[in-house]
């Protein structure tokens, strides 16, 4: 009887532990997807902000029209990457691809700043000047949500890949997830706005 007991009581502290390891994976996987909420946020802002500065600059730069399209194209290609990105955050791959689209989308506006620079009334426009600063306070915003989400990724995946949370989370589907990293060190900065 004695040891039908302690067999009861084992077997109880097993499964609380289970569920422990279980609830915990849950929690560790939407504060993720929570954090990834936040970039979608600030992207949608930053993608939004492009178009407008875009037809802004149209009247000043009727010479540099592959700029402009090159700037769009590019805004398209990471809008529907985070799109993609955000119907599930934890799909590694749709992360990187968000990843890649908005650093071709950094490229191109480091190339709109430097063809912007050879255009005085440009660079005095009051509504370009505002807009180029909406746009740099969005890239900010940007860098802090992606570092949320990064280290909300990284310690999913530490919990996830822990003995014997990996058994639990093996068996329940957990996978891994990709952090959102950006490919070239020039791409890591936000683009610079100087007027």
């Amino acid at each position: 009887m004695g040891t039908t007991i302690i067999g009861l009581i084992v077997i109880a502290v097993v499964a609380i532990y289970l569920v422990f390891i279980y609830n915990r994976l849950v929690s560790l996987r939407n504060q993720f997807k929570n954090a990834f909420a936040q970039i979608d946020v600030q992207l949608q802002r930053r993608h939004d902000l492009i178009p407008n500065l875009v037809e802004a600059a149209k009247a000043y730069l009727v010479h540099e029209k592959s700029t402009l399209t090159q700037v769009m194209e590019a805004r398209n290609n990471a809008v529907s990457a985070q799109k993609d990105a955000a119907r599930d955050p934890g799909d590694g791959t749709k992360i990187q691809r968000l990843g890649g689209a908005e650093n071709l989308l950094t490229k191109a506006l480091a190339n709109f700043y430097a063809v912007a620079e050879n255009y005085p009334e440009l660079k005095a426009n009051e509504t370009i000047q505002q807009l180029m600063e909406e746009l740099s306070s969005t890239e900010n915003r940007v860098s802090f949500a992606r570092q949320a989400y990064n280290d909300g990724v990284m310690s999913y995946n530490i919990f996830r890949e822990q003995f014997p949370n990996n058994i639990l989370a093996g068996m329940f589907a957990f996978k891994e997830t990709s952090q959102l990293e950006l490919e070239t060190p020039e791409a890591r900065q936000a683009p610079k706005v100087a007027f």
